[in-house]
């Protein structure tokens, strides 16, 4: 299986794969989930229909892995020493013109999820469970250096609490998710949950 995608994933190039996420992430934004076609992604990136589910398999699979693509580099390459340190430098990533466009399109995939199994399942094994596994990495040596107790009951939140923040900014205060917000919100919330000092 793994022989098998490589395969086909050696006909387009690193730079062709990254022009097709990027017109894809453009489609969301103009027509939503629902009415995104592979025929509109194929006239879109001058590519063919057949290609794209040779390549891919389907609409799901192509969304997840251009939502994964877009996010900015590996997680758990990130260690700056300590959580703090490591969770602000993880909100920096994305400035706010970034994170208020990526706000607005996920908002519209979790509504898509909700009607979509096949979404949903493409979600939870290309992005969800390969983020999670790479913010555990970020945790777990929080702990590994002493700064988080092992029993602390707030490990199993931290992605619940960082998304949460991220996806009611606007629902809550009628405003787009900032840097600044994030970081206050990591300072006051999240790091004190896990009984780590911000001052």
């Amino acid at each position: 299986m793994a022989e098998v995608a490589t395969a086909r994933r050696s006909r387009i190039t690193p730079e062709r794969e990254a022009e097709l996420y990027a017109a894809v992430l453009d489609l969301l934004r103009e027509v939503g989930y629902d009415a995104l076609t592979m025929d509109a992604v194929a006239a879109r990136t001058r590519s063919s229909k057949a290609t794209l589910y040779r390549q891919w398999g389907g609409k799901p699979e192509l969304v997840a892995k251009a939502v994964r693509h877009n996010k900015p580099g590996n997680t758990a390459d990130v260690d700056t020493g300590s959580l703090r340190g490591d969770l602000h430098a993880l909100t920096s990533r994305e400035d706010d013109c970034a994170m208020q466009q990526n706000a607005a399109l996920m908002r519209g995939l979790f509504m898509a999820v909700h009607a979509n199994p096949d979404l949903l399942q493409a979600f939870k094994e290309l992005l969800i469970e390969p983020e999670m596994e790479e913010f555990d990495r970020v945790v777990r040596r929080a702990v590994d250096r002493g700064e988080v107790r092992a029993d602390c009951p707030a490990l199993d939140y931290v992605v619940h609490m960082l998304v949460g923040a991220f996806a009611t900014r606007t629902l809550i205060d009628d405003q787009p998710p900032t840097q600044a917000f994030l970081i206050s919100y990591i300072d006051a919330v999240v790091l004190p949950a896990l009984g780590i000092p911000t001052t």
